[in-house]
């Protein structure tokens, strides 16, 4: 999902079907803004994606939620999200998508932890012993 040609980031993707061997477009209609640099994980029912560059011309601390059982997007909130930045890291725990570093201007040594069931973030504290700004 996203991505860009020749610039001009896209919010559209597709679902493979590997028994089938086939590619079905997934549904735009609330899908977050086109964007790259952005990050996906996977929660086990959906597709999280957040962050980025859009097609706005700006870093994002946006996201939205992919469900492939309704083709449907919901909007993730961005009350207490991270700032917005690309190249980031995300990764999920089991029932947070964790957020980290990435690039808005500097190399920020910050995140978020998203939770999907109560479409809430939580700030991460800032590394105590031998952390830097880094990508």
């Amino acid at each position: 999902w996203g991505g860009d040609n020749g610039g001009i980031p896209f919010n559209t993707g597709g679902r493979y079907n590997p028994g089938t061997d086939s590619w079905t477009a997934t549904n735009t209609t609330n899908a977050p803004t086109g964007r790259e640099f952005h990050t996906a994980v996977w929660s086990g029912s959906e597709m999280i994606v957040w962050g980025g560059f859009d097609n706005n011309s700006s870093l994002s601390n946006t996201g939205g939620r992919y469900n492939p059982g309704t083709d449907s997007w919901t909007d993730t909130s961005t009350t207490n999200a991270p700032t917005g930045r690309e190249l980031h890291t995300a990764v999920w725990s089991g029932s947070e998508m964790i957020v980290w570093g990435g690039y808005h201007g500097g190399y920020p040594n910050i995140g978020g932890r998203y939770n999907p069931t109560t479409d809430s973030w939580v700030a991460s504290p800032v590394p105590s012993h031998g952390s830097v700004d880094r990508q």
